[in-house]
């Protein structure tokens, strides 16, 4: 169930990387963010370092709202994990 909730957030950032609206450094730490995601570490230790980051860039002021809201949702998704 883990791993397909693990999924479900990696698709949901995708959508971000294809907004032009969204900042360059942003779509870049989300890629980053989906590598980490991606990668073969251990589910917990993936999944704390992930949620750290989009902490971060939830705080970023210089996203639009509609980008925010996904990055709470995918906070929230793997929060459950």
């Amino acid at each position: 169930m883990g791993e397909d909730l693990v999924k479900e957030v990696v698709e949901s950032l995708k959508e971000p990387l294809d907004d032009s609206t969204v900042p360059r450094n942003i779509r870049s730490r989300i890629q980053e963010i989906i590598n980490t995601l991606d990668s073969d570490t251990e589910t917990s230790i993936k999944i704390n370092k992930a949620l750290n980051d989009l902490e971060e860039i939830g705080e970023d002021t210089n996203i639009q709202t509609y980008t925010r809201t996904q990055i709470w949702n995918a906070i929230s998704i793997l929060e459950k994990v």
